[in-house]
């Protein structure tokens, strides 16, 4: 299970070589074989991981992060914040975490537990009520005020996107050959981007389809208010390129809860929204898909954070109406 990201021991050494299990009975009539990649059960929860280490480690290796010294800034509603706090915490680096309020009390409490430093933003970057453009700016501010501090960029830094090309190798290697599909969530493309070129520089002809939010500005539309956090942005990441993916479905909030719920009533996999997103998509596209395919559906996340929001019936209510029957009618008998 040891990556070429998994150098700096204890629990780091446990992120990457994540499971890819069959969905069997996700669409159990379908003529396509379907498998989930779990990112959650990287150590700190999510793929982010990967990209964390890799940004980290290569920082500390030229001179960059200086630990005991260094303060490593970044803009974080969720998952790579929890990501870099656990691994600032081991390498024992100070860590200030831009977030804004629609980052969730659990992610909050788990970035103060990890150690870091937790920088709230209130003010809204744009009219659409998204906030990356007003944590960017609290991230520049701080770069200014405090000495000796220290970007990861996650958005721009070409190291995401290296550290995800793990992803693909791991797929290759325990499939015994490419995906004919690999459906991946969108958010900085750094998982796009990896193994997109990871498939390209091995010549591989799996066809990747980029799963978008509706209201996401990445491929071109205009941006709006997003419900579900953890793909989709409002502004077009540095890592993008016109040539990122073969295909890109856009999904709704809605469409997120649902594939979330109906993981969960199939196949007992709790996951985040941006895979439940990539699970609608899938059933978006399915019937397209050639007879006897392999597709890869690449999962991003743990449920546990979305516990409050996702699958809790009264919040999915509030927010969306009735819908249960959209997924109890998949749930075994």
């Amino acid at each position: 299970m040891t990556t070429h990201l998994a150098a700096t021991g204890g629990v780091l050494s446990a992120i990457g070589g994540t499971p890819l299990v069959p969905l069997d009975r996700l669409f159990p009539d379908s003529p396509v074989r379907f498998f989930g990649k779990l990112e959650g059960l990287n150590p700190g929860g999510s793929s982010k991981d990967r990209a964390a280490l890799s940004m980290i480690r290569h920082a500390v290796e030229t001179g960059e992060i200086v630990p005991g010294r260094t303060v490593l800034v970044e803009s974080s509603s969720g998952n790579l914040g929890i990501a870099l706090a656990q691994i600032c915490r081991r390498l024992r680096i100070r860590f200030i975490c831009v977030v804004d309020p629609k980052t969730t009390a659990q992610n909050v409490a788990l970035l103060r537990t990890y150690g870091a430093e937790v920088d709230l933003v209130t003010e809204a970057g744009n009219d659409n009520g998204d906030y990356l453009n007003a944590r960017l700016r609290r991230v520049r501010q701080l770069r200014d005020e405090l000495p000796h501090t220290y970007w990861t960029n996650q958005y721009a830094n070409p190291l995401n996107a290296h550290a995800q090309e793990s992803i693909m190798r791991e797929v290759v290697t325990e499939l015994g050959g490419p995906p004919d599909h690999m459906f991946i969530a969108a958010g900085t493309c750094g998982t796009l981007h990896g193994c997109r070129n990871y498939a390209r520089r091995n010549a591989l002809p799996t066809r990747v389809v980029a799963v978008d939010a509706e209201g996401s500005a990445i491929f071109g539309h205009s941006a709006r208010r997003r419900l579900i956090p953890g793909h989709g942005a409002a502004i077009r990441p540095p890592l993008w390129h016109d040539d990122l993916a073969d295909e890109v479905v856009h999904v709704n909030d809605q469409d997120c809860v649902v594939g979330c719920r109906v993981l969960a009533a199939t196949e007992a996999i709790l996951c985040g929204g941006s895979s439940g997103a990539v699970v609608s998509a899938a059933e978006q596209l399915r019937t397209k898909i050639p007879d006897g395919s392999t597709c890869v559906l690449v999962l991003p996340d743990r449920g546990e954070r979305y516990l409050d929001t996702i699958y809790s019936d009264a919040w999915v209510h509030d927010h969306f109406g009735e819908i249960m029957h959209l997924w109890k009618r998949r749930t075994p008998c």
